[in-house]
């Protein structure tokens, strides 16, 4: 059987159709599964993918008691701390210019500053045998005194230095709680200089800083408390 002209192109044009059809289709497949490779890398970088493995630091809050620091009578409630939103988070701050606020990669705290700052006034208040009854707000002990803290900086900063130092910035009021009177106010300002860059030894600077700063807002408490309790 003769096979004529013109079924001849419309075997060609067939040909050429399917091969055109082919080549298409594996673009598009190479196309999805291009767009397909990207929205998994955008993903994983917003999941949280490829992260660098981040320490947890836990620094030692309590401090040990002074000889001299006086008995008291009255009971003492821990009122919530509070802090800014730069000072009171999780990740460690640091502060590499004046005007310049960042985070170390790769490590943070296990606790705010503001509740390491309330857990090492209340166990240094506690070991230290001083004050019958502290315990923090609302754990339903009736308190005279209610301690109330500010943390306005718990930050790492080099200040010009080559290397940073620790810098912890509480407010303490002390309220009087039967007559809403403020009993003292202080602010206290902690600074211990680390011995490297690292960040291990920027957190020893910052659990000796904690430790003193915990030891001056406790006896401060202690000592104008009684002092406002005597003059009433």
């Amino acid at each position: 059987m003769k096979t004529t002209g013109s079924e001849i192109r419309d075997h060609q044009r067939t040909s050429v159709t399917r091969m055109t059809f082919a080549r298409t289709m594996r673009v598009r497949r190479w196309v999805a599964m291009s767009i397909a490779g990207l929205l998994v890398a955008g993903c994983s970088s917003f999941l949280g993918g490829s992260k660098t493995p981040t320490t947890i630091y836990a620094p030692a809050t309590r401090a040990q008691a002074p000889a001299e620091w006086p008995a008291v009578r009255w009971s003492l409630a821990l009122g919530r701390s509070y802090g800014g939103r730069g000072t009171d988070g999780l990740r460690i701050a640091v502060r590499p210019t004046p005007n310049e606020l960042q985070v170390y990669k790769g490590a943070q705290w296990s606790r705010p500053p503001s509740e390491m700052l309330e857990e090492g006034i209340l166990q240094t208040l506690e070991d230290s045998g001083r004050i019958a009854t502290v315990a923090r707000q609302g754990s339903g002990i009736g308190a005279d005194y209610r301690l109330l803290l500010d943390v306005r900086r718990f930050e790492s900063d080099y200040a010009g230095n080559s290397v940073p130092s620790a810098t912890i910035e509480v407010t303490a009021k002390l309220m009087h709680v039967k007559t809403q009177q403020l009993a003292g106010s202080r602010t206290f300002l902690q600074v211990q200089t680390a011995a490297t860059t690292a960040v291990p030894d920027v957190v020893v600077a910052f659990e000796q800083a904690l430790a003193n700063a915990n030891r001056e807002i406790a006896g401060w408490t202690l000592a104008t408390g009684e002092q406002h309790a005597r003059q009433r």
